[in-house]
């Protein structure tokens, strides 16, 4: 039996959904990702922001539809909602704990919700090649 195989009555720990997540996006090659905690934020909407950017409207379409299928397949786990991928100028991936935004690079810098939220506790991850 594979222990690293997620059963069906388990659910994915906080950590292990945004890990997975960062996974889904360095897959795709997703670039300039950003983990923001906002826990500690009394007006936060929700626990964590998982924030990246595609290169196309392609790229970004692709990333998220990556997210939804890893999460569901390898956590057993649906979001609660999932919107953008008509434009793909930013899809939005809520599993109401983690929420992913994939932006296009000019929706990134016109929204800027690193700095919306610029106290939040920031980790940055390396690009993958």
């Amino acid at each position: 039996m594979n222990i690293d195989k997620q059963t069906k009555s388990e659910e994915l720990s906080i950590k292990e959904l945004n890990n997975l997540i960062i996974d889904s996006i360095q897959d795709i090659k997703g670039k300039k990702i950003v983990k923001l905690d906002l826990r500690h934020l009394d007006d936060a909407p929700t626990d964590f922001f998982i924030i990246c950017e595609g290169e196309s409207t392609v790229q970004v379409k692709s990333i998220a539809d990556n997210i939804y299928r890893r999460i569901k397949r390898e956590g057993n786990t649906l979001p609660t909602h999932f919107e953008g991928t008509q434009t793909s100028r930013w899809v939005l991936v809520d599993y109401f704990v983690t929420v992913v935004h994939v932006f296009h690079p000019e929706a990134r810098e016109f929204y800027q919700l690193e700095e919306l939220w610029s106290d939040a506790i920031v980790t940055e991850y390396d690009d993958l090649v």
